[in-house]
């Protein structure tokens, strides 16, 4: 029997996206485990989510649920302890709050949640599920029937074979000092890129109290989420649809989406820093 699958489109309009209107799904079946989807943005050019898993629940992949897709993927763990693994290598990352960890095309990914608190990952996925890169791609590469979580060949050369095993790695973890920091605009406003490839373009941003960004544009749909603070977004300019100046407030746990070319602007209101997650597609600078 053939299965058909429906990618979840989630297209926001342009603005603030609450927490509460993120579209729920409930990834996997049986076999893969289940998972508890947040969907703030999935459309032609992005896909940005929130997962969770209780205290040592997981996932790993089935026949209808695979995890080797064709995009560019990153998770950065808001809470919780992840274990990452890929089992077709056996590598198995550790990645804790804080942190992230990211993977191309073609990678294979279990996951399990090793902390005494519920994990939650926020993750950007690029090109998106609505581009067929999802399970129609995956159901195209050769099935891997036999997951291993262990490299038994660095056992006896440990640690003198961890640079041979980080030369080999098909995912790569992200800690503070991973990030390639950047001032951007007249403003100077910090600006970390924690990954950047030719299809996804992914960082932070923080705000102390007060600060604010000049008018910012992108090649791609920035989709954002809230980590710390309380953030106001301002498109100067409008939409098409909605023209003259648009203003709107987020609190932690919220997003935002800006669509490709559209000026924006970032403010922090209040007395407390502001800390954003965000992603690009497929290009962070503007175009022309």
């Amino acid at each position: 029997m053939t299965t058909t699958y429906t990618p979840t489109v989630v297209t926001p309009p342009p603005g603030s996206i609450r927490a509460a209107d993120a579209a729920l799904k409930l990834w996997g079946d049986e076999t893969s485990g289940f998972v508890n989807d947040w969907i703030y943005v999935s459309n032609e050019k992005i896909q940005q989510l929130v997962f969770s898993l209780a205290p040592g629940d997981r996932f790993r992949h089935s026949e209808r649920a695979r995890t080797n897709l064709g995009a560019d993927e990153i998770f950065y763990v808001l809470s919780g302890v992840l274990l990452l693994a890929n089992p077709e290598t056996g590598e198995v990352h550790r990645v804790e709050r804080g942190e992230a960890v990211w993977f191309g095309p073609d990678t294979w990914h279990h996951g399990v949640s090793q902390g005494t608190e519920t994990l939650r990952v926020l993750e950007f996925f690029a090109p998106p599920p609505a581009t067929g890169s999802s399970q129609p791609y995956a159901n195209t590469k050769p099935y891997l029937e036999k997951p291993t979580y262990v490299q038994d060949d660095l056992l006896a050369d440990w640690p003198a074979g961890a640079e041979k095993a980080r030369g080999r790695h098909t995912q790569n973890v992200l800690r503070p000092a991973d990030v390639l920091w950047r001032l951007e605009g007249d403003e100077e406003v910090p600006v970390g890129i924690l990954l950047s490839t030719s299809e996804l373009t992914c960082g932070l941003i923080e705000l102390l109290p007060g600060q604010r960004t000049g008018a910012r544009s992108h090649g791609g749909d920035l989709a954002g989420y809230v980590v710390e603070g309380r953030l106001n977004l301002l498109l100067p300019e409008g939409v098409d649809d909605r023209p003259g100046k648009l203003w709107f407030q987020m609190e932690p746990d919220d997003g935002l989406h800006v669509p490709q070319g559209v000026p924006y602007r970032l403010f922090n209101m209040t007395d407390a820093p502001v800390r954003l997650l965000f992603g690009v597609a497929p290009t962070y600078l503007a175009v022309g």
